[in-house]
């Protein structure tokens, strides 16, 4: 009960004040002196982040282009293919054709040294069965015509227009001059005891196409014929046992 009542006297209090330990601080008070180096944090703040669409919409814009463009694309190959067909059949276009009517030797000489010397004149006749269709033959044409792989004589078409649905009867006239040897002396005079003689016609000629009046490109026509005659005698008949002709347009190739 003494102690209960026991008054605590100003300098006790002061006293223990002195003593008590030091502890730190919880604020810190800026004034003007160091305001410059002490900055309080800065503030930090939640900023709202919003989704944007632009991507998906950039996309969705990209695949209407490639739609719209295909859809474009097989108008204009259905378009094109219509046109094709409606002129294919208004025109209805068909292959010239040629033939060798006839085969003439004006000269067939063999000299002593082996070498040969021949002239033929053929002719060829070109059908142009077409009604809207005209062709119109080059200069740079040439005919060949060779044995067993060796020319024998050459010569050249003549140029010149054939309009729709006209026949023309080509002379041409070819000459040469060839090393002959003796094995193939020794096989045409076999061929010529048997009465047929293998020979090979190539024409090479670069025709223009004109559909109407509208003129189109130039293509290069090859035509190999495969002749067998009976006689190649000079200034005698000499009659065509069989024909077979080879037809090459600009790499396709047709076989009659």
């Amino acid at each position: 009960m003494d102690y209960a009542q026991r008054r605590v006297h100003p300098s006790d209090v002061e006293a223990a004040m002195e003593t008590a330990p030091a502890y730190p601080s919880k604020y810190v008070m800026l004034n003007n002196s160091n305001s410059s180096s002490v900055r309080p944090p800065p503030q930090r703040r939640n900023i709202p982040r919003y989704h944007s669409n632009h991507h998906h919409s950039h996309g969705h814009c990209c695949l209407k282009c490639v739609c719209c463009c295909f859809c474009f694309s097989i108008v204009v190959i259905i378009v094109l293919a219509s046109l094709l067909s409606v002129l294919y059949v208004t025109l209805d276009p068909k292959m010239p054709q040629y033939n060798i009517e006839s085969f003439e030797v004006n000269a067939f000489n063999m000299a002593p040294d082996f070498s040969l010397y021949t002239e033929f004149v053929v002719v060829v006749k070109a059908n142009n069965p077409n009604k809207e269709i005209a062709f119109t033959y080059g200069k740079d044409s040439s005919v060949v015509v060779a044995y067993s792989d060796s020319t024998l004589c050459s010569g050249k078409l003549p140029a010149f227009h054939q309009p729709f649905e006209n026949t023309t009867m080509i002379r041409v006239v070819l000459t040469g001059k060839s090393e002959f040897g003796s094995g193939l002396q020794e096989a045409l005079m076999d061929n010529r005891e048997t009465g047929r003689i293998p020979l090979l016609v190539i024409v090479k000629a670069p025709i223009s196409v004109m559909v109407k009046s509208l003129a189109l490109r130039q293509v290069m026509v090859n035509v190999n014929c495969s002749l067998v005659v009976d006689n190649l005698a000079p200034n005698k008949r000499v009659r065509i046992l069989s024909s077979t002709y080879t037809y090459a347009f600009e790499g396709i190739t047709l076989k009659i």
